[in-house]
């Protein structure tokens, strides 16, 4: 981890309150694997008083831009807003643990994501592809208003898209498209989706979720995270830091 003073060279709202910034600066990929965040300062001042976190959405290929996307709900956010071209964010990074990219050419992997948990893997699809893998997403999200990405995840492979509304694709949510024929998933967005996934998916197939939780610190110090391990597996284990031992975890590892 270290400091980073990052330039902003794009601020723009992609879908309904969803935000795409893009920040020069310098990143080595062996470094910033898919899975880990950012903290990020949002104002000059004392107030808002805590960084939020944000997962990494991509970097380019010549290491000198990262893109992340970001939902406008808190005073933070409503900040970072508000920021423009030319300004300046202080970022601590890369924080946390990282995906299992450790793949074969030619295996099956599924992604999985809901609504703000979409954005990290796209960066990761990007990367398994390289990889050899055959990329399939499953994106969820309220609406079409609320929708972000698609054409990018098409890029990568086949996309099913479901939302609550039915206003896009699927009526329903996201998990009612998934079945067992890949040979590893991985996931992010909001807890009862990875519920769900637990009761679907067998605890011997390979499959990773990345926890979306509220961060004080983000280095494991506050306790302000702290995710509840699956007793079966750790059996006299206090509590998982998301910032710290996460935000990466396998699907069975965690009890909701």
């Amino acid at each position: 981890m270290k400091k980073n003073i990052l330039e902003i060279q794009s601020n723009k709202e992609i879908a309904h309150e969803i935000f795409e910034l893009k920040l020069k600066g310098e990143f080595k990929k062996e470094e910033f694997i898919p899975g880990k965040f950012l903290h990020i300062k949002c104002s000059d001042n004392i107030h808002p008083l805590l960084r939020r976190p944000m997962s990494i959405c991509d970097i380019s290929d010549d290491e000198k831009q990262m893109t992340v996307l970001y939902r406008v709900e808190g005073s933070g956010t409503k900040l970072l807003q508000k920021k423009s071209i030319g300004d300046f964010l202080d970022v601590l990074a890369p924080l946390g643990t990282a995906y299992d990219l450790d793949i074969r050419a030619g295996e099956k992997i599924f992604l999985v994501g809901g609504g703000i948990g979409v954005p990290p893997l796209y960066y990761l699809g990007k990367e398994l592809k390289k990889r050899g893998g055959i990329i399939k997403s499953f994106l969820g999200f309220s609406n079409r208003a609320d929708s972000f990405y698609i054409n990018e995840f098409k890029d990568l492979g086949e996309v099913e898209i479901a939302t609550v509304d039915g206003s896009l694709g699927h009526k329903g949510f996201v998990t009612d498209k998934i079945n067992l024929d890949f040979d590893a998933l991985y996931s992010c967005g909001p807890t009862p989706m990875f519920k769900t996934l637990q009761t679907l998916i067998p605890e011997d197939k390979r499959a990773y979720i990345a926890m979306e939780e509220r961060m004080g610190c983000g280095i494991g110090a506050c306790l302000a995270c702290v995710c509840k391990p699956n007793s079966k597996y750790f059996p006299n284990k206090g509590y998982f830091r998301a910032c710290k031992e996460g935000p990466v975890f396998k699907l069975h590892d965690l009890e909701f």
